[in-house]
């Protein structure tokens, strides 16, 4: 079995290590964090761990109704620019926690008198040791280049943040680590439903509010282990220009879990049909699943809130096994490092 594999099959062990460890902690760093003269918050992150920053500001915008802002790094480390934050507080994400870039973004703020928090998967880090406050991942090594459960321990993490003071939804995150596990066996046991697309020239990855973020983690991890071209759009900004770009031969990966944003995502695949572009479904929606050429079923009973601990599964999934119909070494996808030190 590939590094890949095995560690997408360990999130939920690494998911209930984190809750284990982290439950009260999150709690008290949030009060921290949020401080009286914080009005907004300014994240700071590279590759996976930006598409965990789309989550944080779709999330704590619905349920916390804080903006959340993301840094430009280069202001920092090539333009020797950096902004005046005002009423911030800022959040490094980083599964190494090694980038320069970003923990410049935070070494700054710090200096300014913001309160920082980093959100990394090594305690000892220099972004860990550059904040205020750390939240560790305790997703333990991760030798694959593929990140898998450092980007849903990080989402984790996002969540567990914004239920400070909410008994009910930490309640419901608590319960996540055995929904996750579900989802994982069902997804491995529907992987061969993808087989039908092994020699596709690429595709779209469409979503809309929490899930996002979701879109680009999978549209990033085709890409990184098949070498296929997806790309990651919203519903709303696909009917525009991008929509030229669909077509027969090129699939469309729907997200569309039950909640706020299903009924804008079946316009959406109705655009994409007109196009005669295949409709791979990711949903608990029976209706919407039925309607699919290709139908991903997630664990049902999920808040929409929760529901990117689920998504990104058989998005996880389906990287792997179009990687290995298409005689990819998962593990050493060409061209990529385990850590990239962005400057």
């Amino acid at each position: 079995m590939s590094w890949v594999e095995a560690e997408l099959r360990e999130q939920p062990a690494a998911l209930q290590r984190f809750l284990d460890a982290e439950a009260l902690n999150a709690q008290e760093i949030t009060h921290r964090l949020l401080r009286a003269d914080v009005r907004y918050l300014l994240i700071v992150s590279r590759g996976s761990s930006s598409n965990v920053a789309r989550y944080m500001q779709y999330l704590f915008g619905t349920v916390n109704r804080l903006p959340v802002a993301f840094a430009t790094p280069s202001l920092y480390t090539v333009y020797d620019a950096p902004p005046e934050l005002g009423p911030a507080a800022v959040i490094g994400i980083s599964q190494s926690g090694a980038s320069p870039d970003v923990v410049a973004v935070i070494a700054d703020a710090r200096k300014q008198g913001r309160p920082t928090l980093a959100i990394t998967n090594d305690p000892s880090s220099p972004l860990a040791l550059a904040a205020d406050h750390t939240l560790p991942l305790h997703a333990g090594e991760e030798r694959a280049v593929a990140a898998t459960k450092t980007y849903l321990n990080s989402i984790a993490a996002v969540a567990l943040l914004s239920t400070a003071g909410d008994p009910r939804r930490l309640d419901e995150l608590l319960a996540m680590p055995g929904k996750v596990a579900q989802q994982i066996e069902d997804s491995l046991a529907g992987s061969e439903r993808l087989d039908r697309y092994r020699d596709m020239e690429g595709g779209s990855v469409v979503a809309r509010g929490v899930n996002y973020g979701a879109a680009f983690e999978i549209a990033l991890k085709i890409r990184e282990l098949s070498g296929a071209q997806f790309e990651a759009f919203s519903s709303a900004d696909l009917l525009h220009g991008p929509i030229a770009a669909l077509k027969a031969g090129r699939p469309a990966i729907v997200i569309a879990p039950s909640g706020r944003t299903l009924k804008s995502m079946q316009v959406a695949v109705d655009k994409v049909r007109e196009r005669g572009a295949e409709v791979v479904a990711i949903s608990d929606d029976a209706e919407f699943l039925e309607q699919s050429d290709t139908a991903l079923p997630l664990v049902p009973g999920v808040s929409e809130w929760l529901s990117p601990l689920l998504t990104v599964v058989p998005g996880q999934v389906a990287a792997v096994r179009l990687a290995t119909l298409r005689h990819v070494d998962v593990d050493s996808p060409v061209g990529l490092t385990k850590i990239t030190l962005t400057r």
